[in-house]
């Protein structure tokens, strides 16, 4: 049996990628043509089948906060990656058999006018699919990056010399390449083969990613749950409120520490204290009647400087992750209603080839792995020169540049829209749902290349935030606040939907259900370009304001019973970690 200092470094990563390029390729060939399969096969509105879609996407992106919490709990991450791909499973098994069987589908409708919709059994085939790759998703999207950074220890990665920063880089663009084949290779065999194995080809690479992960556990360094970060949050909060008439003491090493205590939640160094939101401070006061040697104390009453760091940390952190929500809002629709924009158009590649609408998100894909590569090779050693950050940039910086393309993207995608619609009215096909417009697909290549660049700055510097600022304990759970944030903004973007449809009228719909030619999407654009705006402004306003996190780090060799380590400044995290080591 191997021990715990052969556990873990780059042998464990073809397993661990492999199930998580496998899982993507499969969740991207399941999701990325659903809204076809939902408006073409199963005869439903574009709106009711958007607006499924976003709210199931919602639910994919919130099971991961609970998956997380079991996770960090008690069950570790491999066993909820392992549980969640299993759970996973059946909702794929599921979706493929409406697509073969007939009976589970209404008669086809190719004029798309006066269809028979789907019943309410079929309907519920497609509810209990989505809800099972919705509970899957749960245990895999908060643990399967946080576990592959764990190989590899607090800040070396794959070649030992890599910061964390430049592993996100080069996970997201492992993630994206699969995401690629998915939209090439699954999307084609939907629209030119069929449903059957277009859906069958993602069931069986999920077979494959578990059957991967499950052979790499020998391997793997499996760092133990630290007992549930909400009790520990909770128990803070709780403290603090017992103790509110008591004053704490100005000097901050008179508060409760205790390292035997906090070993299992802080591997890799003590969170040290810090004068924000001092109110949490009386929960680490020792009061003349508590005793603190027993080991541990109560702690509804007493707790560490280190758990009440935590909290403070958390606090920090979640006005700049809320900033991801209105994000999400203005871009959970785009891609369905790309999607009906590119089905309207000329997609010829040549005489007898057309290209999926689907498949137009490779562009975006392309860009984003382009893009990595680039922000790695150019970006970052451009910008350290102007910034002395090992990164380049910092992660808030990142995304702030991410929130300011994804904006651009928008307002360009309003004005194709708007090309689009004065070709359909010159050749008077504003009335006919099913005409093609002899306008280009490739006027919608733009707008997917920048919501491509918007991904390099935008989501990866958001996830590398989320993992870096937050306690090491906490991981799986901040990892999962990125999906929380995607969860809130696809509901907030259905009630905006759903808003816009009900008051924009039956003449002049925004949003039209069978006619795209007769609605008016350029204004939904404009509508949430704005939003995006004045989601920017809160951003800044937040990112200016916020905290690095302190903290001391441990080394081998302790001195007179104390770490021995370094207070880590707000902008010198790199620096101390390199003048460690």
């Amino acid at each position: 049996m191997l021990n715990n200092k052969k556990l873990g470094g780059i042998k464990t990563m073809p397993f661990i990628l492999a199930n998580e390029i496998c899982d993507r390729f499969a969740s991207s060939g399941f999701h990325s043509n659903m809204i076809t399969y939902l408006t073409q096969e199963l005869n439903m509105p574009l709106v009711q089948a958007s607006n499924t879609l976003t709210n199931f996407g919602g639910t994919a992106s919130f099971t991961p906060l609970i998956g997380a919490l079991i996770a960090d709990s008690f069950a570790g991450r491999f066993w909820a990656i392992t549980v969640g791909s299993i759970i996973y499973e059946p909702g794929l098994v599921s979706i493929t058999l409406s697509a073969v069987l007939p009976s589970l589908r209404p008669p086809p409708c190719p004029t798309q006018q006066n269809c028979q919709e789907a019943s309410t059994f079929q309907l519920w085939i497609l509810y209990i699919s989505l809800l099972l790759t919705s509970l899957g998703t749960g245990g895999i999207r908060p643990c399967v990056v946080t576990f592959a950074a764990d190989q590899f220890g607090s800040d070396k990665v794959i070649t030992g010399r890599s910061k964390k920063w430049n592993f996100f880089n080069w996970y997201y663009f492992s993630m994206v390449l699969a995401t690629l084949t998915a939209l090439t290779v699954v999307v084609y065999v939907q629209e030119n083969v069929g449903w059957g194995w277009g859906l069958g080809i993602p069931t069986i690479a999920m077979i494959v990613s578990i059957i991967a992960f499950v052979m790499g556990s020998p391997l793997y360094k499996k760092i133990e749950p630290g007992g549930s970060p909400l009790i520990r949050l909770a128990q803070v909060i709780v403290a603090a409120f017992k103790k509110r008439k008591e004053t704490a003491p100005e000097n901050p090493k008179l508060l409760y520490q205790n390292k035997e205590l906090d070993a299992a939640i802080s591997l890799h160094g003590r969170l040290v204290h810090t004068d924000q939101y001092k109110w949490l401070d009386k929960a680490a006061v020792v009061t003349e009647s508590e005793s603190v040697s027993s080991n541990p104390p109560n702690l509804w009453r007493l707790v560490t400087v280190h758990r009440v760091e935590e909290l403070k940390t958390i606090i920090r952190m979640l006005p700049i992750w809320a900033a991801g929500i209105l994000l999400v809002t203005s871009s959970s629709h785009l891609h369905s209603f790309v999607i009906q924009q590119a089905r309207t158009m000329d997609r010829h590649l040549s005489k007898s080839f057309e290209i999926p609408p689907a498949s137009l998100s490779i562009f975006g894909i392309l860009t984003t792995l382009s893009g990595l590569v680039l922000y790695e090779r150019l970006f970052v050693p451009l910008a350290r020169r102007f910034t002395g950050q090992p990164s380049g940039v910092t992660c808030l910086q990142r995304m702030g540049i991410g929130f300011v393309i994804n904006i651009v993207a928008t307002i360009v995608s309003s004005f194709i829209e708007i090309k689009r619609k004065s070709v359909a009215a010159h050749h008077n096909l504003l009335d006919d749902p099913k005409a093609i417009v002899p306008i280009s697909v490739f006027w919608l290549v733009p707008q997917f290349c920048l919501h491509g660049i918007a991904e390099v700055f935008m989501s990866v510097g958001h996830l590398e935030f989320l993992y870096d600022q937050s306690p090491e304990s906490m991981r799986s759970t901040a990892a999962a606040l990125y999906w929380t944030a995607i969860s809130m903004g696809n509901y907030i973007g259905t009630l905006l939907v759903s808003l816009v449809h009900k008051y924009t009228g039956e003449n002049s719909n925004w949003l039209p259900d069978r006619n795209l030619n007769r609605g008016k999407l350029e204004y939904y654009y404009w509508l949430v370009s704005g939003i995006q705006v004045l989601n920017l402004i809160y951003y800044i306003i937040c990112a200016y304001l916020y905290t690095y996190k302190p903290i001391e780090e441990v080394k081998e060799e302790e001195e007179d019973g104390e770490f021995n380590g370094k207070k880590i400044s707000e902008k010198g995290v790199e620096l101390a970690r390199n003048e460690t080591a």
